[in-house]
Order: C-alpha cells, then structure tokens, then sequence
C-alpha cells in the first residue's frame, strides 16, 4: 500500500465515521471508517517508514581492473 491509498482510507474512513448518519442492514458504517482510518494510519506509516529507509541507503561500485602489460 503506497501514501496516496493510505490517504485515500484516511479520508474515506474520516467520511464513513464522521458525516454518514445513514446506515446499511447489518453493517455499521462509523465502524468501518475506524477500520479503515486504522488501516490508512498503518500504511502511511509503513509507506513512510520504507521511503525513510530507501533515502538513506549507498551504493559502491567495484572496478577490476587488469594489468595490459601482463
């Protein structure tokens, strides 16, 4: 899950939790929003924490080089 999913359940949790007063049988829609606000929090600081990781990495380059003399 990239950061623009994580903010897309953000966002669509923070709507079914807060402004959806309407409901569907059997199912609870503020519920939902919390599991997928929960859900967008964890991605974002996974996303997050995996981009901070690929920054700080570095990469050396090996030459072999031979003799022509030889």
């Amino acid at each position: 899950m990239g950061i623009g999913l994580s903010v897309f359940f953000l966002a669509l949790g923070g709507v079914l939790a807060f402004a959806v007063h309407d409901g569907i049988a059997g199912v609870d829609l503020t519920a939902v929003g919390y599991i997928l606000m929960a859900a967008g929090a964890i991605g974002l600081a996974v996303a997050l924490f995996f981009a901070n990781q690929r920054s700080h990495t570095s990469h050396v380059s090996v030459e072999e080089r031979r003799n022509i003399n030889e």
